[in-house]
């Protein structure tokens, strides 16, 4: 227990002047828990190579100060492991287990490795092994549920050190070296009551003190809790205090008798509020959430948070916005104190303004992005202001701070099953947030779990065209990193929920989108099979450019194929609709690409034509890179036809065209070996 920070199992305690910044008691732990990492392991005394990370673990109930420990060990111990500490938290306020996949995917994050969006569990604890294989890291795994959490995230380095922290053994882990948690020291417990309750009191009575902290069993999240209580009433006395704990002798454990005891004295209103936060998802609470869980203002809600801070009920989250933690040693008696005092249909209540007030701040977060457009603007100024950004910055950094809770509301309104119609609100808004602060590529992990999400609803809900757009986005997402047969699956299966729903946009997407799969997997048969299919019924429908793009496609999977013939076919009837529709960049391009084929088809004068006819419908379009880039196709084609001074005439203009930097915007491919 740090004097700045001390745990209660999730409980930062405010400082006081009183011994700032030092570490108090567990002198005897830490010292056994440094001996332990250098004391030789089973391996080692067997004469073999240790093939994993040793692991430290740090056991003790719900605010014993277990983390606290494991953070002061780990802050000693840092500098001989310098690639740095890596942290993760295996469970939720509530004790839900966190999926294993989730935990390996943040890790990699945090050492900057690429995480594909969807992959399977064993990929990623594969992936994070290779990270950490040439490494010497440091991995604080908090709230342990279970010993296969913690052995699936093991670094396979003996270099590494793995500090856990679980409330019981974690058996099954290999020469696991243990340290349990029991009450603080007497000395050490009196100081920190002492922080919360003012050193005058503790001064004169110190007997009172002592029999107050017997009273708490010497357990830091019960001192904090006896401490804030006797700081909000300057005229109680210790021993008052100590009596009526030592009084109160049932089974519900000295942090539930403290708790119990300072919940008593709370005035109506923020007693109702304290029993909302344990809806908070992922136990993180800010003022808007707490404003919409207890029906007040969001000022009002500020300081009734700050409130619960100083009476250490709350703790508060080191951030640029203000945020809050629910101690995970309270949750559980919050909880059954919502089940008693307050109704289902209330709570659900809550939970709906909850959701609801997400939606309208995830709607003003990505409005305000939309700064062109007239009808995003009015929308925005239609909203009170307590719900507006002041600027896309400050937009940003709330959806980057909040993101762990918003992505928790979403499953845990889609885990309700009775909130389904808001889950699917707050599940658009935050794509579209996100995709409109952080992009696609940069969001890809998260949106494919929402968009998971959002096709456990649909299924649930037997809605078709939902279930239809959930897997062509799920499907996209797996195409883009490479799982391109497990996309397959997903746009066949898009492909019958957009028939179900007899909605043409799905179903002509599925179809397209199935057809690019077959292309990817080199079969081009069906690749052109399906483009074919739907080109039908964008004909059908009258839409123009869309049909000219597949044109295109099935040009292209004639191309692979090497039917040059139907390929230059396909080309022409894409380049007449792109004339049609007035789309002059599209236009230049497809005329591009019927050069390349028919230069594969031995037909290097009309590509030179097409070509020459490509460059000046580029110039009209205005697309610098795409002329340069049809200059230098020019140059090649005249090389080969031996007109060497002819090329370098069109190499000089693609030069001029591009400045300094001519050969990264080559895009268009010369010669069929290239592809």
């Amino acid at each position: 227990m740090t004097e700045q920070a001390v745990d209660t199992d999730g409980v930062r305690l405010s400082d006081d002047a009183l011994d700032e910044g030092r570490f108090l008691g567990r002198t005897r732990e830490l010292k056994e828990l440094r001996a332990d990492i250098e004391r030789a392991g089973l391996d080692t005394l067997s004469g073999r190579k240790a093939p994993r990370a040793r692991v430290l673990l740090i056991a003790g109930r719900p605010g014993s100060g277990r983390t606290a420990l494991a953070e002061e060990l780990v802050s000693q111990v840092a500098d001989r492991y310098p690639d740095g500490v890596l942290r993760a938290r295996l469970s939720e306020p509530d004790g839900t287990r966190v999926p294993v996949a989730d935990l390996a995917r943040e890790l990699l994050t945090e050492l900057e490795r690429t995480v594909p969006p969807g992959a399977r569990e064993d990929d990623l604890t594969q992936e994070l092994r290779t990270a950490l294989a040439d490494r010497r890291s440091l991995l604080l795994l908090d709230d342990a549920v279970d010993a296969e959490q913690v052995d699936a995230l093991l670094p396979d380095s003996p270099d590494c050190l793995v500090v856990a922290v679980a409330e019981g053994p974690l058996t099954g882990i290999a020469d696991v070296r243990p340290c349990t948690l029991g009450g603080m020291d007497t000395k050490s417990a009196v100081r920190l009551l002492s922080r919360h309750a003012g050193s005058v009191r503790i001064t004169v009575d110190p007997r009172a003190a002592e029999q107050l902290v017997e009273a708490c069993q010497a357990q830091p999240a019960a001192l904090t809790l006896a401490g804030g209580w006797l700081a909000a009433r300057p005229k109680a006395a210790v021993a008052d205090l100590a009596r009526q704990l030592h009084g109160d002798g049932d089974a519900a454990g000295p942090l539930g008798r403290v708790f119990r005891l300072a919940y008593a004295s709370l005035p109506g209103p923020a007693a109702r509020t304290l029993r909302l936060l344990s809806l908070a998802p992922a136990g993180l609470v800010d003022p808007h959430t707490a404003s919409a869980l207890a029906g007040c203002s969001v000022e009002g809600a500020r300081t009734t948070l700050d409130g619960f801070v100083a009476l250490g009920m709350l703790r508060a989250v080191g951030s640029p916005l203000p945020q809050y933690e629910v101690p995970g040693c309270l949750h559980p008696l919050l909880e059954a104190l919502a089940e008693a005092h307050d109704r289902p249909a209330e709570l659900q209540l809550a939970r709906a303004r909850m959701l609801e007030r997400t939606v309208r701040l995830l709607q003003s977060c990505r409005a305000i992005t939309e700064t062109d457009s007239p009808q995003a603007r009015e929308k925005l100024l239609g909203m009170p202001r307590a719900l507006r950004f002041p600027t896309p910055r400050a937009a940003a950094d709330w959806l980057r701070i909040r993101r762990p809770a918003l992505l928790a509301a979403a499953r845990l309104a889609v885990a309700d099953g009775e909130l389904d119609t808001l889950a699917r609100r707050l599940m658009s808004q935050l794509v579209r947030a996100m995709v409109a602060h952080f992009g696609t590529h940069a969001a890809a992990a998260d949106l494919y779990g929402i968009h998971r999400l959002v096709l456990d609803v649909a299924e649930r809900r037997e809605l078709p065209r939902e279930k239809a757009a959930a897997l062509l986005n799920l499907g996209d997402l797996d195409a883009r990193t490479g799982r391109t047969a497990e996309a397959l699956v997903r746009y066949r299966a898009a492909l019958d929920a957009g028939r179900e729903a007899n909605d043409p946009y799905a179903t002509g997407r599925a179809m397209e989108s199935v057809g690019g799969a077959h292309l990817e997997l080199g079969d081009y048969d069906r690749a052109a099979d399906w483009f074919g299919r739907a080109l039908v019924q964008r004909l059908a429908r009258d839409e123009r450019a869309d049909a000219a793009r597949i044109y295109g496609r099935i040009a292209t999977a004639h191309t692979y194929a090497g039917r040059y013939g139907e390929a230059v076919r396909g080309w022409r009837a894409a380049i007449a609709g792109y004339r049609r529709t007035g789309d002059a960049t599209a236009h230049a391009r497809a005329l591009s690409e019927l050069a390349r084929v028919q230069e594969y088809a031995g037909r290097p004068e009309e590509s030179l034509r097409t070509c020459e006819e490509a460059v000046e419908q580029a110039r009209r379009a205005d697309d610098v890179r795409l002329q340069a880039a049809l200059h230098l196709r020019l140059a090649d084609t005249l090389d080969h036809l031996g007109d060497p001074a002819a090329a370098g005439l069109h190499r000089a203009a693609a030069e001029r065209l591009l400045g300094e930097d001519p050969v990264n915007t080559c895009e268009i491919r010369s010669t069929p070996a290239e592809d």
